[in-house]
């Protein structure tokens, strides 16, 4: 008679209802039939502004199980080559993100020329993609100046659009949520 429980099944035990929900959370993010996707990578994505409510929503950094393991090896070599080479402090690129991202939201949000826009900021390996819509092409390159001021941002991807035309977004749009 075993009086300890293997470890597999203390496991299933003690993270089997987690585990479960995680999934089940995933499966509720993908279209049916398709793979599930995750932001396993953590970038960060927030929307800071929200002013034109008919704007396309961005869709965010999501990746299948598959795409994950395709893109670990080239995020981690992409990350480390900066500090081999002198240009970070960190050993890796991605780490900085997480610090940088905020600082654009409150830069943005406090600059007070770009209340009037619906903006999102991604951040991956010290790049900040711009995702949205402003009034102006004006204001665009004006958003897109501002945030290269923001310490530790190597480069920005200016995928803003003027006006609110799903059509022209040039960025993947979300996939709305069923109620």
């Amino acid at each position: 008679m075993r009086l300890y429980p293997s470890y597999r099944s203390l496991f299933v035990v003690l993270y089997g209802p987690v585990l479960g929900l995680v999934a089940a959370s995933a499966a509720a993010q993908a279209p049916s039939g398709a793979a599930p996707r995750t932001n396993a990578f953590n970038d960060p994505f927030v929307q800071v502004t929200r002013a034109i409510p008919q704007c396309p929503v961005p869709e965010g950094p999501l990746y299948t199980e598959a795409e994950v393991r395709e893109l670990a090896h080239v995020r981690s070599q992409h990350g480390g080559s900066c500090h081999r080479v002198g240009r970070c402090r960190l050993p890796n690129s991605y780490l900085y993100d997480a610090e940088i991202i905020p600082r654009v939201q409150r830069y943005i949000q406090q600059d007070g020329r770009f209340d009037d826009t619906s903006v999102w900021v991604l951040g991956e390996r010290r790049l900040v993609t711009l995702k949205g819509c402003v009034q102006s092409q004006a204001q665009s390159d004006a958003l897109e100046k501002a945030v290269w001021l923001v310490d530790d941002v190597m480069g920005v991807i200016n995928l803003l659009q003027v006006g609110t035309d799903a059509a022209a977004a040039r960025y993947p749009l979300a996939v709305p949520q069923k109620p």
